[in-house]
């Protein structure tokens, strides 16, 4: 790794109706991974980006993603390029 990767894990809440329409909006956004769900509409989301202003642009995106009643940052995580968490 030659760049300090930044690890995000949000949890996201959807209207249960449209948990699918949610899911599969996420599933087209690079660097994302869906981890865990609920049927009440809650969603464990992960990112790896380059850096925070990218974090921070994903969760304005998933916030204006249809069915999508909030983001929210839960963790984050610098590696950097020596392998070492900060």
């Amino acid at each position: 790794m030659d760049e300090t990767l930044h690890i995000a894990s949000l949890v996201v809440l959807a209207r249960p109706q449209l948990l699918e329409v949610v899911k599969a909006n996420l599933r087209l956004l690079d660097g994302l991974e869906l981890h865990q769900e609920s049927a009440a509409g809650k969603l464990v989301v992960v990112l790896e980006t380059a850096n925070e202003h990218q974090i921070l642009q994903r969760i304005d995106q998933i916030n204006n993603l249809p069915g999508v009643l909030n983001a929210a940052l839960i963790y984050h995580e610098l590696l950097d390029p020596a392998g070492e968490a900060e």
